[in-house]
């Protein structure tokens, strides 16, 4: 295939573009239409009707016609002798298609481009074939041909050519007609790839008696027409060309694609199979070289065809016969889908393949895998991992589209968004698009957005579906409402610094090249309930303007073998890339001191330890596990985390802080509260404060409206009881 953008919209030369060439085309046609017009009135073929001239065209009618507009004025001698004009209009015939021959190589070798030559190319056609095609496309450019069609098979209701028509038209011997026939079989090149169409559907006719139409769209393109298959109107997606200067891309990458596409579009039915990520930007490559080399991408998703199997074949002809036709190259996105059928994947591979070794010009096939085996009966396959963008390239991906949008904007912080989002091409390109509509809507006056509304859209653009085994915590809490101890503080901080310069440590300084696992982060939260765990995972998520996803693992381990591994495997797979905190609570359900395997159960049960481990290692993202029992863990297990924080029950001190921080500035207290006392004289945890807080807090709205001593009193004694301990232990009520 070669390129043809700019000659599509100009004339291929003042003498000869495509109209000049059809009609060229027509006025060969006439010549041996008339010729066999002749031949027939020779041999007294319509004598017998002459009494029934009203219910056919006169002899005078089709003189005219012959004579008229199109079909230029020659003056013929109608007195001679039959044979010998047949013979002179054949011979014009021929200087005619000799002509033709020389001026399409002329244009060819001039660049320019001619819609019927085109054709011919692109589906293999012999000159037969292609004067056949001329034949049947007469009716489609003039209706004067449907009159003389019937008059030479005298039958005024089969006004497209037959079979037996063309073969009349063309061959000049029995022996030929036999040779030709063949080409307009259904699984002929004509046929096969809807060049022609039978007019009768009806069963019983033999095949020199089908009447044969040119298919609508190859009409269109003869005239250099380049609409869309109406049948692809809402499968098959065109883009304009894209300049290497508007890409982000590694600079070796580039060139290695370059190198590729030059040398492979040289070769026939070329295939180039892109995988990675999605939205890494393979369509964008792909446009780019096709840009690069002058042609135009059209794209189609395999998820639209695959939802009618049945007619997947004829979908895939089609696009590709339209590829051809433009031309353009095909990009079929989403080619994982495919490999998921079901049953029927093998089956749909294969026509797949099957089509693109006959009719495939340029593809493009896009996947989150490495290509299957099936790929391989391909004639020419390429395949290429496509990278996501590194921190580098992800910094420049949120300049370039924030300047895009904001000129002369400055003072977004690329870096801080780049350090805490693994974000591709297009999640960068929709999380700008979805801030600056976010800001319009909340302030039209100004709207530029802000770094919080560029963390806001960019967690939206990477969080993972996990509805079905997590929910999803709004983080509240900031780091004055957590109280520790100022040693679990400090490791807690640290851990947010670390997610905060990973990608300087493990792209800029090369870390990455060295840890091919571990490139997340994970980390051990140990303490009784209500000591702070989930609170701090709140504020881990808060400070770092990322999603947290709540697991409980009492519910995703199964007693089932093998269902644990499969949940956790879902897990990870939809938080791939989210950047997401997944927080896994009640790990006491899974961990614990590995017991010796005594039967089946206990071996799946440590297979399911290491297959969490191995899982929270892969994970780029944080993960988090929280325990009431971090003593009895396995010291091999604790070894592979990277941080484990011990959270104690408070003592009098925090008890206090956290007494004091839990009610909010505008809730109105009494000033009798003694926040020391309560402290000292009830042992309780963080997590009952805050339920007492709250409990307090509804029984002042109900009775004097502030918070006093005796509602914490109350609220403290229903909290005792609802804990189990004893109403007398309750004290200096």
């Amino acid at each position: 295939m070669k390129a043809h953008i700019a000659s599509q919209t100009t004339d291929a030369s003042p003498r000869f573009n495509a109209h000049t060439h059809v009609l060229d085309e027509l006025r060969w046609l006439n010549r041996i239409l008339s010729a066999q017009i002749l031949r027939l009135r020779h041999a007294n073929f319509y004598d017998s009707i002459k009494d029934w001239r009203g219910f056919f065209t006169s002899e005078e009618e089709i003189d005219a016609l012959l004579a008229a507009g199109i079909f230029e004025k020659e003056e013929t001698a109608r007195k001679d002798k039959a044979e010998k004009l047949v013979a002179q209009l054949l011979l014009q015939a021929q200087e005619i298609r000799n002509k033709i021959s020389a001026q399409c190589l002329q244009a060819e070798a001039e660049g320019n481009f001619l819609p019927l030559s085109h054709l011919a190319k692109s589906f293999r056609l012999g000159a037969f074939e292609q004067q056949a095609l001329s034949i049947c496309l007469a009716p489609h450019l003039d209706a004067r041909y449907e009159k003389l069609y019937a008059y030479a098979q005298n039958d005024m209701t089969k006004r497209f050519a037959s079979v037996d028509l063309i073969l009349s038209l063309l061959c000049q011997s029995p022996e030929e007609r036999l040779r030709r026939l063949p080409y307009f079989q259904a699984g002929a090149p004509l046929r096969r790839f809807e060049l022609l169409e039978s007019v009768d559907h009806e069963a019983g006719v033999s095949a020199g008696q089908r009447f044969l139409k040119v298919n609508s769209r190859i009409v269109a393109s003869a005239l250099g027409n380049q609409l869309v298959d109406e049948r692809l109107l809402h499968e098959l997606h065109f883009f304009p060309p894209l300049s290497w200067e508007m890409i982000v891309a590694q600079t070796a990458l580039r060139e290695r694609l370059q190198k590729l596409f030059e040398t492979a579009i040289a070769q026939a039915h070329p295939v180039f199979y892109f995988y990675g990520r999605e939205g890494v930007g393979k369509k964008t490559l792909a446009r780019a070289l096709c840009s690069e080399h002058g042609f135009v991408l059209a794209s189609v998703d395999l998820r639209a065809l695959l939802k009618t199997p049945e007619s997947f074949r004829e979908k895939v002809r089609l696009v590709l016969r339209e590829g051809l036709l433009q031309p353009a190259a095909i990009y079929f996105e989403h080619f994982e889908k495919l490999e998921n059928a079901g049953e029927e994947a093998p089956l749909l591979l294969n026509q797949l393949v099957q089509e693109i070794n006959e009719l495939g010009g340029i593809t493009f096939l896009s996947g989150a895998t490495p290509p299957p085996s099936a790929l391989l009966e391909l004639v020419a396959i390429y395949p290429l991992e496509i990278p996501a963008p590194n921190a580098e390239e992800q910094r420049a991906l949120w300049q370039m589209s924030v300047q895009k949008n904001w000129p002369q904007r400055e003072g977004i912080d690329v870096v801080a968004l780049a350090e805490r989002f693994d974000l591709t091409a297009k999640q960068i390109a929709r999380a700008v698009h979805l801030a600056k509509q976010t800001a319009y809507v909340n302030a039209p006056e100004n709207s530029l957005p802000g770094l919080s509304d560029f963390l806001k859209s960019s967690r939206v653009q990477s969080q993972p579906k996990l509805s079905a085994l997590a929910r999803k915590i709004e983080p509240k809490y900031s780091w004055p409402d957590l109280v520790l101890p100022e040693d679990q503080m400090l490791q807690l901080r640290e851990l947010t610094e670390q997610v905060q310069h990973r990608q300087t440590v493990m792209a800029e300084w090369g870390f990455a090249q060295k840890l091919s696992l571990g490139r997340g982060l994970n980390a051990l939260f140990s303490g009784s309930s209500g000591t702070g765990k989930t609170m701090a995972a709140e504020v881990i998520a808060h400070e770092l303007g990322l999603d947290l996803y709540k697991i409980d693992l009492s519910a995703v381990v199964s007693k089932y073998i093998g269902e644990t591994e499969k949940n956790l495997s879902r897990i990870f797979e939809e938080a791939q890339h989210s950047n997401a905190v997944l927080f896994f609570d009640e790990a006491d359900a899974l961990f614990g001191k590995r017991s010796e395997v005594k039967d089946a159960h206990d071996r799946y049960a440590n297979l399911e330890i290491a297959y969490l481990l191995q899982r929270m290692e892969e994970y780029e993202g944080i993960v988090i596990l929280a325990t009431n029992l971090g003593k009895n863990l396995d010291e091999a297990f604790v070894r592979r985390l990277q941080y484990f924080i011990e959270f104690p029950f408070p003592d009098a001190e925090h008890r206090e802080q956290i007494w004091r921080a839990i009610f909010p500035a505008r809730t109105p207290l009494s000033e009798n509260i003694d926040f020391e006392a309560l402290a000292l004289k009830y042992k309780i945890t963080g997590g009952n404060i805050k339920n007492i807080g709250v409990k307090a807090a509804y029984c002042a709205a109900a009775d004097g409206k502030v918070v006093t001593r005796q509602h914490l009193l109350h609220a403290t004694r229903r909290e005792l009881q609802k804990m189990g301990k004893p109403y007398m232990e309750i004290e200096g009520e």
